[in-house]
């Protein structure tokens, strides 16, 4: 799979991680004036993923600033009946700006509308600089850190512990 599509990826979970809180990235349909600008995006590539594989991505909030937010992005890929391997980690930083009337723009307060819906991911849900594989045992762990539930597309777990959202995508090539 292109390396680009990860990106792609870490901006389909960041809507649907907003959607599962009521909300949306476009805060204009929040009746807010305001705008969600990246500053930062980066990602490191950990393994392959090849077409139709099936990748997992949670999002954390890794960082809730008071005018900006910091996502941390794992990516898994695996199923159900096989261990999971973590194939890449992503972050993303977006601030709260609005536009000022020369057409530029200026950092400003997140809104509490948003801001009390949102918690940093407690220290040891944060992926560390180790990659691992989960086995078996861990999936249990993982399990329970989604208060048992199955991750499927666009379904979010936890918003307000951790604030954490997971997709599942399945690697496609377009049609010509």
């Amino acid at each position: 799979m292109h390396f680009s599509n990860f990106f792609r990826f870490m901006e389909a979970a960041e809507h649907a991680f907003f959607r599962s809180l009521g909300l949306s990235v476009v805060l204009s349909r929040c009746g807010l004036g305001l705008h969600l600008p990246r500053v930062h995006a980066e990602c490191d590539y950990l393994a392959p993923v090849r077409f139709e594989d099936e990748i997992l991505i949670h999002l954390l909030v890794q960082k809730k600033g008071t005018r900006s937010l910091t996502y941390q992005f794992r990516f898994y890929r695996g199923t159900a009946d096989a261990p999971r391997l973590e194939v890449a980690r992503g972050r993303l930083v977006v601030v709260c700006a609005e536009l000022d009337p020369k057409g530029g723009m200026r950092a400003v307060p997140l809104p509490t509308l948003v801001t009390d819906k949102l918690e940093e991911a407690p220290a040891h849900l944060l992926a560390d600089a180790s990659v691992r594989s989960v086995s078996s045992s861990s999936n249990e762990s993982h399990k329970a850190q989604n208060n048992g539930r199955i991750i499927g597309r666009s379904e979010t777990s936890r918003p307000n512990s951790g604030s954490r959202t997971a997709l599942k995508h399945r690697s496609r090539r377009k049609s010509r």
